[in-house]
Order: C-alpha cells, then sequence, then structure tokens
C-alpha cells in the first residue's frame, strides 16, 4: 500500500522535475529530480 503511494508520488515528482528542465529551470528541475529519487521505492526510500 504505502509503496504504491510513494511510488506515484516520485512518480509525480520526478516528471515535475523533467518539465522544470524543459523550461529552463534547471536547478529546481535537478532538485525534484533527485528527491524523486529519495521518496520512491525503488530508489532509497527516505521513509524506511
Amino acid at each position: 500500500m504505502w509503496a504504491t503511494i510513494l511510488w506515484i508520488l516520485a512518480v509525480i515528482i520526478g516528471i515535475t522535475g523533467v518539465i522544470r528542465i524543459f523550461q529552463k529551470d534547471i536547478l529546481w528541475g535537478v532538485i525534484l529530480i533527485v528527491v524523486a529519487l529519495l521518496v520512491g521505492p525503488g530508489g532509497v526510500s527516505l521513509f524506511t
């Protein structure tokens, strides 16, 4: 249950980061992608 919610949250944050990079906002894009990797259950989750 929680893994699914974290995965969906990570995907949303990652997509937002990619959109920011395309909008020439490189710093926020990279920050959001790193946060998505930390939150996602496939990466290093902050909640475990």
